[in-house]
Order: C-alpha cells, then sequence, then structure tokens
C-alpha cells in the first residue's frame, strides 16, 4: 500500500465513524441538523434565502452508500449550506492594472487560493459586476476538468471563473469536517461518476447538492479532524521515506551494474590464474600486429609512436599480471571515405539502447543522398563508441555483415580491436565508471550544447589490459552477473 493509498483508506475509516470511538454522552448529529435547519428557515423568513432553498430530495436506502453509526445521520449536502453556486461562465475584461484576480479550479491547492504569475486581473467594475458572497464558512471546490481541487476563501480579492464551484457552511464548526471530506475518495468517486461530459469533465451544481454526507455529532467531527491532523503527517513522512525506497530499488540494478563493471576492470571479479601469458607479452605482440599493420598500409607509422603512462594518470591498482596502455595501443580504425555508393548507415537510431547492440534493420541510403556526417568505415567486430555527452552509452560491437557496406557517423568513434584484445572486454570497459570519468571529464569532451570527446582524446584514453586468457573469462563472468542484476528490473 503507498502512501495515497493509505491515506484514502484512513480518510474512508473516518468517514465510516471507525477511526475514533463514539462517545455516548455527545449531542446526536440530528440534534445540530434540527438548529441547522431552524437558521435556514429564519434566512428564508429574512428574505435572505428563498423557500425553494429549504427543499431538499429524500433519501433513498439504495442511495446510502455505507452504514454508519446511531449517533450520525446521512444528509444532503444542501441542507448544510446557505448558498452554493459557481463563478461566471464567460470570460470577463481583463485589466493588467486591475486589483482582483480571475480564479477557477485550477487555482485551488491544499485548502488555499493560490494566485499563479500567469492568473488573468480585472478592475473594481468587472469585480462589482461579478463578485460572490464569499465568507470564512465558504469552501470551494474544483468542478470542471481538474475535479476536486479543494480551497478556503480568506479574503482574498477575487472573482470566481465557472470550475470554481463554492459553498458557504451555516455552522462555521463544519468547515474542517467537511473540508476534510471532500478529499476522500468517497467524494472524489461521486463527483467524477456523476460529471457529464467526454473529454472535459463537469460536475454540475445539483450534483454537488445532493451530494450524501456522513454526518457526526459535531464533537465527534473535531475529535475525527484532530486524529487526521495527528495522523496524516506521519502518513506523509511514510510517502517521502516509501519514494525515497522507490527510488533506490530504481537506481539499485543501474548501481550494481557499475560496481560490477568496476570491479572487473580492477581484477577483482575473477581470480588470476598463474599459467595466463602476462599482458605484457601480449603488449609486445600487439606491437608487432601493427607494424604489420604499417606495412600493409592500412595504418600509418606514426601510429606506432606509443605515449608514456605517467604515475599520476594511474586511476587504481590492477593485478601484477596485467598491464596498462593507451587505447591507440590496443585499437585501431580503417579510416574515413566519402560514399561512392549505396551504403547502410551507422547513427544513433541504429543502436538499439536498451540492449546495447545494433537494430536488426538497416538504414540503406543512396551515395547521392548519403549526409555529411557519413564518413567512418566499419567492419564486423568493431565497436561504435558514440562521442557526444548525452549518448555515451550508444554503445555497439557491430555483430554482423550488412547487405551494403556499412558506413558509420563521425559521431562516432570506430574502435578495431587488435588480436590480443577481446572486443567485448573493451565493450564492457567502455562502460565502466572509470571510463565515463574520463569521458566526460570537461577538459575532454568540449563543446556547449552537446559536449564531445574527439578521438585524439578517447585515444588518449588508458586501460587495463588482463592477459587475454582472463579478459575471456571476465567477459563470460560479467555477461553473468549483469544478467542477473537485469531480472532485478522486471
Amino acid at each position: 500500500m503507498n502512501a495515497q493509498q493509505l491515506k484514502n483508506a484512513i480518510l474512508q475509516e473516518a468517514i465510516e465513524g471507525r477511526l475514533v470511538p463514539q462517545d455516548p454522552n455527545d449531542e446526536p448529529a440530528s440534534a445540530l441538523l434540527a438548529r441547522i435547519r431552524k437558521e435556514k428557515e429564519q434566512l428564508v423568513k429574512a428574505g435572505k434565502l428563498k423557500k425553494k432553498d429549504l427543499e431538499v430530495k429524500p433519501i433513498s436506502e439504495d442511495e446510502i452508500p455505507f452504514e454508519i453509526p446511531e449517533s450520525w445521520e446521512w444528509v444532503r449536502l444542501k441542507s448544510l449550506v446557505s448558498v452554493l453556486g459557481d463563478g461566471i461562465h464567460g470570460t470577463p475584461e481583463y485589466d493588467i492594472t486591475g486589483s482582483y484576480y480571475f480564479i477557477n479550479g485550477n487555482n485551488l491547492s491544499n485548502n488555499k487560493i493560490v494566485i499563479k504569475a500567469d492568473t488573468k486581473k480585472v478592475n473594481e467594475k468587472e469585480y462589482q459586476t461579478y463578485k460572490k458572497e464569499l465568507n470564512d464558512k465558504t469552501i470551494l471546490v474544483s468542478i470542471n476538468g481538474t475535479i476536486g481541487n479543494v480551497g478556503h476563501y480568506n479574503g482574498e480579492p477575487v472573482i470566481l471563473g465557472k470550475s470554481a464551484c463554492y459553498y458557504n457552511l451555516l455552522d462555521i464548526g463544519l468547515k474542517s469536517y467537511i473540508t476534510m471530506l471532500m478529499y476522500t475518495d468517497y467524494f472524489l468517486k461521486y463527483a467524477v461518476e456523476n460529471a457529464t461530459g467526454s473529454t472535459i469533465k463537469n460536475v454540475s451544481l445539483a450534483v454537488m447538492n445532493d451530494f450524501l454526507v456522513p454526518f457526526p455529532p459535531v464533537a465527534e467531527q473535531h475529535r475525527i479532524v484532530a486524529k487526521i491532523e495527528e495522523i496524516l503527517p506521519k502518513v506523509e513522512e511514510y510517502g517521502k521515506a516509501q519514494d525515497t525506497l522507490n527510488k533506490l530499488n530504481e537506481e539499485l540494478p543501474e548501481r550494481l551494474k557499475k560496481s560490477i563493471l568496476q570491479e572487473a576492470i580492477e581484477g577483482r571479479l575473477v581470480p588470476q590464474d598463474p599459467n595466463d601469458e602476462p599482458a605484457s607479452v601480449l603488449l609486445a605482440k600487439i606491437r608487432k600486429e601493427k607494424e604489420q599493420l604499417v606495412k600493409e598500409g592500412k595504418l600509418k607509422k606514426k601510429d606506432l609512436v606509443e605515449t608514456p603512462i605517467s604515475e599520476d594518470e594511474i586511476p587504481f591498482e590492477i593485478p601484477n599480471s596485467w598491464e596498462w596502455c593507451r587505447l591507440s595501443d590496443a585499437v585501431y580504425n580503417h579510416g574515413q571515405k566519402i560514399p561512392d555508393k549505396r551504403f547502410s548507415y551507422i547513427d544513433i537510431g541504429s543502436i538499439n539502447n536498451k540492449r546495447q547492440c545494433l537494430n536488426s534493420s538497416e538504414n540503406i541510403i543512396e551515395a547521392k543522398d548519403a549526409p555529411s556526417r557519413a564518413r567512418k568505415i566499419v567492419k564486423k567486430g568493431d565497436i561504435v563508441y558514440s562521442t557526444v555527452r548525452p549518448y555515451l552509452h550508444n554503445i555497439a560491437i557491430v555483430d554482423r555483415e550488412f547487405s551494403e557496406e556499412p558506413i558509420a557517423s563521425t559521431g562516432f568513434a570506430v574502435f578495431s580491436c587488435l588480436e590480443s584484445v577481446y572486443n567485448k572486454f573493451l565493450f564492457y570497459y567502455l562502460f565502466s565508471p572509470s571510463f565515463d570519468l574520463y569521458a566526460n571529464d570537461g577538459d575532454n569532451a568540449k563543446g556547449v550544447a552537446y559536449p564531445a570527446i574527439n578521438d585524439q582524446k578517447l585515444y588518449k584514453a588508458i586501460i587495463p589490459l588482463p592477459p587475454l586468457a582472463e579478459q575471456h573469462r571476465i567477459v563470460e563472468k560479467l555477461e553473468q552477473l549483469l544478467g542477473e542484476v537485469d531480472k532485478l528490473k522486471k
């Protein structure tokens, strides 16, 4: 049960006479209703009300929605008020220099009239034309559009629109209890079920007049209100605690993922095997592989230049069998080209951001229609990494062949892993908190509206490189654990 459901349940207990005990010494509700009736008759004699205001529709047995204590009475709202009406069914003449505000049901909130920045004003003439007899016994309720907002009149300089229903109680002592009643599911359900209109719901004044009030003795009304005022702050505290817990539960899977990824890249997710070929040997193999690519013309001699890693760049300790290296030492790319024939275009929309893979459909484009950003050559097994900050986790491994040559947007960096680097290990490293910190750093991601990290900065990033066999063990364990985390979301 959430906080709102608990509040609704407590309010229902209150209006059914089950929240506080009845006191046999209380004057029964019937006595108070008799006095209210006499007061209303007096207002008719004084010419302030008409005889028809004394007419009240009888209450039939099948109308009564629930049982109430013997000392209570069922009564229609009309019997408890001197007047029940709404505001003007039109538009007054606005005047920005006016001293009065034109309010509607959306200006009512938490027992107050809320004057908003965009609330229109009217002058004295309009006010005198459309003002209603509001006083300290007035309760206002929205009855058009948003139904059920409640406000009290406290002398505000206002005229009412049609969505603001007002009624003046004959006894101010009823105000707290009747106000509470307006917040119950019982009233809101009654109002909505009897409203007319398909798009915008409207509750008529007749429906408001006919509303059945479960009416306790006045002393019990006061006890009920006091108990509600005692309980509801605790319900609000419960609601805040529940919201905090819900937020934590929503964030937990993502936090767990980040924690698991960080454990993985720090060498603490799977045990090291002394029989593994150390990463230092891998780096030597990578160097030879890059030299071969230079000979084949796939890389340039400058791609063999290695930038030393200083001690202050290293963010955490790694196992002895691992090595730190630059991203540029572990990957290369195929360069760029202007499409000269039909091609399969890979852009942000090509990535399934929930599953972190390429969509199954291809975006085939004719060369003549090629976007200016369609430049980067992509091959199966490559990793495409969005370099624009809002989309940094739009990452995918190119896991298949395409019907047409794939070309990626320049909004991506394309990483082709050398043989001693497992592309899935690098793929997961790009999701790690450590790499996020690097990619989001203000010195690396440049730009105002859409900060982006360029390829040069990306290639300078350092990565912790495990032995190749351990890379595979890490990926296997990651996929097992991350799959379990995903189940928490369901």
